[in-house]
């Protein structure tokens, strides 16, 4: 069935993005890239060619990786959307952090989409290899780095996502409440008092750093 809109229609759509419910009205032919920078702000997913080619607006659309220009907002009407935003969730992602270290970017106006596409690769092939990494990344341009450090940035998050797989989380002791390497609540709370103004938030309120992907 052909759904037909007249001029000027616009279409309510509901999209969790990086964990936030939304509801908008959008008009048909708007596109996701359009709809997350736009609407809901997520400007860390950028416009590169607006062809399709470069792969540097692409966002996980239900666990997938898509090229946001290329998918209309309408046809994510129910979805849930991750943005690079969205990873760094209280800390940087192993993927973030191995990019960082491996110093995998240049100029960084592709950087968003190569994470966005690793992070997916990484789900499906928890250890690959060079070529399996460039394969999986083929439809990301980069016009700086030649990919060498992009290629090695994937491969040392994909070895320290398997090894925070493989190591079980440990229980605290009876009466000792801190996880091992972990800060006590008390400290957390005396970093608290010496460094906050009357209106601060004490961090033992907010998430703590890589909670979101602690297995």
């Amino acid at each position: 069935m052909v759904l037909r809109y007249q001029e000027g229609s616009v279409v309510l759509i509901r999209t969790t993005v990086d964990g936030v419910p939304h509801e908008e009205d959008v008009a048909p032919r708007l596109l996701l890239v359009h709809y997350l920078r736009g609407s809901l702000g997520r400007t860390g997913t950028v416009i590169g060619c607006d062809t399709s080619n470069c792969g540097a607006c692409t966002v996980l659309l239900d666990g997938l990786s898509v090229k946001s220009c290329t998918v209309l907002a309408i046809q994510a009407d129910g979805s849930d959307i991750t943005t690079v935003q969205g990873l760094a969730d209280g800390g940087l992602h192993p993927v973030q952090k191995a990019f960082r270290e491996n110093h995998a970017l240049q100029c960084g106006y592709c950087t968003a989409g190569m994470i966005m596409s690793a992070v997916d690769l990484l789900l499906e092939n928890p250890d690959p290899s060079q070529q399996q990494v460039r394969d999986g990344l083929e439809g990301n341009l980069c016009r700086c780095t030649g990919y060498h450090n992009i290629v090695k940035a994937v491969r040392a998050a994909a070895a320290d996502l398997r090894a925070t797989a493989a190591v079980p989380p440990q229980a605290a002791p009876p009466g000792h409440p801190e996880e091992p390497g972990r800060d006590r609540p008390e400290d957390s709370i005396m970093r608290d008092i010496e460094s906050s103004g009357p209106d601060a938030t004490l961090s033992s309120d907010q998430p703590r750093p890589g909670e979101r992907y602690r297995s």
